[in-house]
This record gives C-alpha cells, structure tokens and sequence, in this order.
C-alpha cells in the first residue's frame, strides 16, 4: 500500500503542476469547442456547410484529440491482465503494479506533453480517486463484519443466499454486497467449493442484482447524478433484472444440484446443523451507512458541498475523505475476532488499485474515439436502441462501465438535439417526452447494457476483481481471464443477454 500511495501521489503532483500553464490555454480551446457542438446543434443545415472559421476552430480542438495509436497501451495492458495469470504468473505477480503504472504514466505525459491536454487526465484522475475511495471504504468496512451461517450447503440455500446479495446490492451497491456476503458464500460450501460458485455470484452478486436503483451501480449513480430520477431504474429495469437473475438462479440451481452430489460422495462423516445465523462486528453496519450516505455528497446535486474547481466544472472531495476516513476508522476499531474470521488483508484492494489506476489512466484514448464518434453525424446516424444495447455493453465488457455509460448517453441525447450537461433535457430523455423518439428505450438500453455486460470480463466491474482475488485466497482456482469467458459467460451469460435484448429492445 505505501509504493501504492507513493505511486498515486507522484501522478497527483504531475497533474496538478501540469495545471498551471496549460489551464488557460486548454480552456479556451474547450470554449471554442463547444461553441462549435452549439452550432452544430442550431441547425442541420449549419451542420451540412460549416463556414472556414468553424473549421478552423474543430482543427483547433482537434490538436487536443487522442491519435488512434495511443489505444495500444490501453489494448496491450488488457492483454496482459488475460494472459499474465495464465503464461507467465511469476513475472506477473511481481510485476503487475509497474506495468499498470507505467502504461498509465505513458498516456498521462502524452496527453500533458504532447497534445496539452490537461483536462483529460484531470478528469481520469478525479474519477479513479472517487473509484477508489468507493471501493477501499466498502471492502474494508464490510471486511469487519463476520457473518456465520450453520446450514448445510444445499442448491437451494446456495439460491437462496445469491438471491438476497442481489437485492442487497441495490441498498448498499454492488461492491458493498460483494464484500459482505462472498467470504460467508465460500464458507457454507466449505469443503465443496468450487470456481463455479464464485463465479455465478459475481454474475449475479457483483453484477446484475445492482441494476434497481442508482446506488446499486456506478453507472446509475452517474446517472442519477446527471438529472435520471432516482426510482427510474426501479420502474424500467425491473423486467429484465427479474428475468436475467431467474435464468441464473434456475441454471446455477441444477449445475450445483449436478456438482454438488458429485463431490458429496467424497464426505461420509454426518455432520448436525443449527441452521442459525450469526453477525461478529455488527457496530461497522454502522460504517457501511456513513458511506452510503457520503455517496450522495455531491457537489453538482447539492449546493454549498465543498468543491475543487477547475475548468468550470466541481470536483468532489469532501465525500472521498470521509470515505477514507471510515476505512482507516473501521480497521483500527473493528472487532478483531470478524477480522480474524474474514482472514482480512489489503491484498484484494491493492491488485484492484493498481489494476484500475492502469486501466483508467490507459482507456482515455479509447473512450475519446468512441465517444467524439458516437457525437459526430455519421455516429449519430447509428443510434438506434439496438446499437446502443449492444456498443454499451461490449465496450463496458472491457472499459469501466461507468464512463462508457456517460458516453453512450452524450451520444444518444446529442442525436436529439439535447445536452447531458443539462439536467432538464436528460428528465425529458428519461422519461420519453422529447421529441418523437422512444429515448426511454435507449436510457433503459444503456442502463441494462452497462450493468449486466460488466459481468462479461473480470475488469468488466470492480467487484469482480475483488471477488476473484478473495476466492484465490480462500484456496479456489479461479478460471483465467479468458477461461472465464470460455467457460462461463459466453456460454451462460451471453445467451441470456441476447434473450434480454430480443425481449425488450429488439423489436422497439
């Protein structure tokens, strides 16, 4: 953790510093750009013949544009998470940190050095501090509390238990139900646990259970953030998170009904069960809900929120340190006995920070291109709800799904004339009452897309790492990042989200 912090700090001082010049200099190129996406938004026929000045101001933000090649880093690092594990893991164990870092550094310079692009890794930086601060707070929180379960581990108490973490994942996220719930999971089928289980609850814990309200996933809250009203999930999403978790439930219930008696042949002793359930460490529930609440602390929703500003926009800062701060609290004042019986240690929460940091640092590039082409006139021509459904959740396979929600939107509001900057015309976009089009569909198609497609990979959403690297621990063999694909989500998960698609979008 400290060459982590280390790591961050020197990254932090580079952007701040980078700061002082170019600020100026970026800004009013940010100006003369979107006074350019107004003119285009006046009218097609401004669109169709732009004048020689207009032109002269795209050239001038186009200097600001990542070039194609720079997704290499980006493509290469994913390569690398899918392979090092698989071909060569003493290098990659020792190495990952460095690896994630420098690719990352890599893009950062670029932007700052060469195309003078402050206001990219600015953002970059902001959103992986409060990704962070989300993540750590929660794990460690949630590591404090120790949940015992004395039931025998049937098919349908397995059911069960991954049933309630997905409800549980719309009160406390999705991160928050992971970290709760996976150690007691692992230990009720101790003895028969097997990379099966972990991974149906990453598919149905870590994922697709999160899709009811804002805070179940990151790209909700965004969402919610941007002017989508908060029981809007709940109304349009209930459908397929219903079916989707239906068909989980039914295919894991006979895989382990299958497995399960296969392996219990192996255990002859009779064993006697209180059926009870008990909670060590319950006081860091306590934890839990400051951080829920820190995560409506926002300082574009509520006024007079403490705020950095820069670039007109307002960073926040007060929500990540009390984050913080509860992580650091509920560690030194947890109950030793929970943190014992969890076998607590920061190592998930490490190889998930220097993965993301490279992750995030390394897809600017990437979101740049899809995005500035999701917005362009042949992008916008595209949006349908079908290509919505499909590019949202291919892209938030393998980006965070969080920004790739953002972008989609901008892209889908922008091909009605609206602005995701104006939290008036995303309510109208919300709720179908902008032009003639069916953007409810779109929205709930983005909406769907990010969260049940973020299953698809490991880095596809930050639990999943989190859940792989806690069962790893606990001694199970988890499947590499494309025998996951392979085994599991092709063939289970991706059947199941072309039946979404054909239920409730495709014939929109």
């Amino acid at each position: 953790m400290k060459k982590y912090l280390i790591s961050l700090s020197i990254l932090f001082g580079i952007l701040f510093f980078g700061l002082i010049e170019p600020t100026d200099s970026y800004a009013l190129s940010q100006e003369n750009g979107l006074e350019l996406i107004a003119q285009a938004d006046a009218s097609q026929a401004d669109l169709a013949g732009s004048s020689s000045e207009i032109q002269a101001e795209e050239g001038d933000h186009d200097s600001h544009i990542a070039p194609l090649w720079l997704v290499i880093p980006f493509v290469t690092l994913l390569l690398m998470i899918a392979t090092g594990p698989l071909f060569y893991e003493h290098f990659w164990h020792h190495n990952y940190p460095k690896i994630a870092v420098g690719f990352s550094l890599l893009v950062v310079f670029y932007y700052l050095f060469v195309l003078g692009n402050v206001h990219a890794p600015v953002h970059a930086l902001a959103e992986y501090i409060q990704f962070i601060a989300l993540l750590a707070s929660l794990y460690v929180a949630s590591g404090g509390i120790l949940i015992e379960i004395d039931k025998k581990a049937t098919p349908m108490a397995n059911v069960s238990l991954l049933l309630i973490g997905a409800l549980v994942s719309n009160l406390i996220g999705t991160t928050g139900a992971s970290m709760l719930l996976i150690r007691p999971f692992i230990r009720l089928n101790k003895g028969n646990i097997q990379p099966y289980h972990v991974v149906f609850f990453i598919l149905m814990v870590s994922n697709v259970g999160g899709s009811l309200t804002p805070i179940g996933d990151p790209p909700l809250f965004l969402g919610f953030l941007k002017g989508v009203p908060f029981f809007w999930t709940l109304e349009h999403n209930w459908p397929a998170w219903v079916l989707a978790l239906s068909l989980l439930a039914l295919i894991f219930y006979f895989v382990d009904r299958k497995m399960g008696k296969a392996n219990e042949d192996e255990y002859t002793e009779e064993i006697t069960y209180t059926n009870k359930f008990s909670f060590i460490g319950i006081k860091n529930f306590g934890w839990l809900f400051i951080i829920i609440c820190a995560v409506f602390l926002d300082p574009n929703v509520i006024d007079g929120v403490p705020a950095i500003v820069y670039d007109g926009q307002k960073f926040s800062y007060l929500r990540e340190i009390i984050m913080l701060s509860v992580a650091f609290f509920s560690y030194k004042f947890g109950d030793q006995k929970a943190l014992k019986g969890n076998d607590f240690n920061f190592e998930p929460i490490r190889e998930v920070a220097f993965i993301f940091v490279g992750i995030f640092g390394t897809m600017m590039p990437a979101l740049e291109l899809v995005g500035n082409f999701a917005k362009s006139p042949e992008g916008a021509s595209l949006i349908t709800v079908n290509t919505l459904y499909w590019g949202t959740g291919t892209l938030s396979a393998v980006l965070d799904n969080a920004p790739t929600y953002l972008n989609f939107l901008a892209a889908a509001m922008a091909s009605e004339g609206a602005n995701i900057n104006s939290i008036a015309e995303v309510r109208e976009f919300a709720n179908n009452s902008m032009n003639d089009s069916d953007t409810t569909f779109q929205l709930a198609a983005i909406a769907i897309a990010s969260v049940f497609f973020g299953a698809m990979t490991y880095i596809g959403n930050g639990p999943n790492f989190m859940v792989k690297s806690i069962a790893e621990q606990n001694g199970i063999k988890m499947p590499s990042f494309f025998g996951y694909l392979i085994r599991f989500t092709i063939p289970i998960l991706l059947p199941i989200l072309f039946l979404i698609w054909l239920v409730f979008f495709a014939f929109v």
